[in-house]
């Protein structure tokens, strides 16, 4: 019986961790249709996000990649910023947190393709 309580206990302790990082990130909402993501650029502050997205009347599995961008190039993808599992359509499905310094980046899916679209993080 004490052995059962202490595993509720440490059950009940990582479940509100994991709540109380997520309170901590912003959540970005995302829709993809086919071919595209409703929204095309986002301005954002510096800070912690998780970035949610909806597969919305794409026939097939989504993704999303963020990436920072530096004079114009694109840099490695924030493995953060990958969703949990590709999407069918009428599922959703979010990134970990991930945290955006101020400068540009790219988010797009390579699955349904997409442009690459724009976030600006600044003040």
């Amino acid at each position: 019986m004490k052995r059962s309580l202490i595993i509720v206990a440490l059950l009940v302790g990582f479940s509100a961790i994991g709540f109380a990082q997520k309170k901590e990130a912003k959540v970005i909402k995302l829709d993809q249709t086919p071919g595209e993501f409703v929204i095309k650029e986002l301005t954002l502050k510096p800070g912690k996000y998780i970035f949610e997205v909806s597969n919305t009347g794409v026939d097939h599995e989504v993704g999303f990649v963020i990436a920072p961008v530096k004079d114009g190039k694109e840099g490695d993808h924030i493995k953060a910023g990958y969703l949990s599992k590709a999407i069918k359509n009428g599922e959703k499905g979010s990134s970990k947190i991930v945290e955006l310094k101020a400068g540009t980046y790219n988010y797009f899916c390579p699955l349904n393709p997409t442009p690459h679209y724009k976030i600006v993080v600044k003040e």
